[in-house]
């Protein structure tokens, strides 16, 4: 008797149909792909065309782990997270665009949208989302931030789902529940007593003073004598600052709100010799600010990311050196502090004045009250007894 030709090979393995190691679904014999849950099969689309079944498994299986059935992808409602995060970032890039948003904003809407996804993934209908779902959300973000970022991530995530309602992406507006609140301010303030008060000593400032270089010192006067945060020192141009007169006239970046300050004969010292040490500037745009680090780049940008293609990247070089020298002279104790510091002192120390309107027009604040619609402006001299108070607080011996 004749042996028999059959071939011996082993049946190919339904793991090596896999399209990669990590596939999150199996082949099975009819032909299609599928995943197993508490006993049964759920499958997802023919073998030939993975990259759709593999679309369906991340829209669908969600429903399935909470045994729930899923919505159909073809309602005329039927806008996906990913659709909604996608028009969402463009329009806000147009904002950028425009000047009406700063792209540190962007970058932050861009992580949280990117949270979003991660959470609840890219094809869930945003008409699906329940209050469960935020509340998970919110739990998760409250077990690894602080309240004050907290409040910042769901203020994000709620104008995210407020544009899909404005922009008529879904038909009703989303509903996030009682779980998904804001921090009270209740707890904002329980926060703050913790971290203790945002304040540096008289003797702390002199200290630090004492350590810096040239430009730093300038920039340190600058957020003591005007109130001046890091933006605003690192987009500060030369023409605006009389030297001569001892004035600097420059609207707030952030809100646009007119300043006038006057300066003490300390920020003029310390801004000539600045000025008179600052480097070539790296971009011709940037060549006629008061401040560039020694690469001759502004202090405080936003730049494209290096390991993110279309992302953008914070850097904020001000805060890095100024960091340095707190920790050389062990005053970075308390949790906190940095140079935005400094506008809390100049806030707080300036208030003795007890004149707040001259304050709060010094700091760039926005001021909605009815006594502002009608002033003009406020006098030089309040405005110079503002900052006498603060120089004599920080300068006077004793202090």
């Amino acid at each position: 008797m004749a042996k028999s030709t059959k071939s011996h090979r082993k049946n190919k393995s339904p793991q090596d149909a896999k399209p990669y190691p990590e596939f999150p679904l199996t082949a099975h014999p009819s032909g299609r792909w599928c995943k197993k849950r508490k006993g049964k099969q759920h499958y997802f689309g023919p073998l030939v065309d993975w990259n759709a079944a593999l679309e369906r498994y991340k829209r669908e299986w969600p429903y399935i782990l909470e045994g729930r059935e899923h919505p159909s992808v073809d309602s005329e409602n039927g806008c996906t997270l990913a659709a909604l995060c996608n028009s969402f970032l463009n329009a806000k890039r147009r904002a950028v665009d425009a000047g009406e948003l700063s792209p540190r904003s962007w970058e932050d809407y861009h992580k949280t949208t990117d949270t979003l996804i991660a959470q609840f993934g890219r094809q869930r209908r945003v008409d699906d989302l329940r209050s469960d779902d935020f509340g998970k959300l919110r739990a998760k973000w409250a077990n690894r931030l602080g309240v004050v970022s907290l409040k910042n991530e769901v203020n994000r995530a709620r104008v995210v789902f407020k544009f899909a309602a404005d922009q008529r992406l879904i038909e009703r507006p989303v509903h996030f529940g009682q779980s998904f609140d804001r921090p009270s301010a209740k707890m904002l303030r329980k926060a703050r007593n913790e971290a203790g008060p945002k304040m540096f000593t008289a003797e702390e400032i002199r200290r630090i003073l004492g350590e810096a270089d040239p430009t730093l010192k300038a920039m340190i006067f600058l957020g003591c004598n005007c109130g001046f945060g890091n933006t605003d020192i690192a987009s500060l141009p030369q023409a605006v600052v009389d030297l001569d007169a001892g004035w600097i006239e420059f609207p707030r970046p952030k809100t646009e709100i007119p300043r006038r300050c006057p300066l003490w004969t300390e920020t003029v010292g310390a801004l000539r010799a600045a000025i008179e040490l600052r480097p070539k500037a790296k971009d011709k745009g940037d060549d006629g600010l008061c401040f560039l680090t020694i690469h001759g780049r502004r202090w405080v940008r936003v730049q494209p990311s290096k390991s993110e293609a279309g992302r953008m990247a914070q850097i904020d070089a001000l805060s890095q050196r100024f960091a340095r020298s707190l920790r050389r002279l062990n005053i970075n104790g308390r949790r906190g502090l940095g140079f935005y510091t400094l506008r809390y002192v100049f806030q707080t120390v300036g208030g003795e004045a007890k004149d707040p309107e001259a304050v709060a027009a010094l700091m760039g604040h926005v001021d909605t009250s009815m006594w502002s619609v009608y002033r003009e402006s406020i006098s030089d001299q309040r405005l110079r007894a503002v900052v006498e108070t603060v120089r004599n607080w920080l300068l006077a011996k004793g202090g």
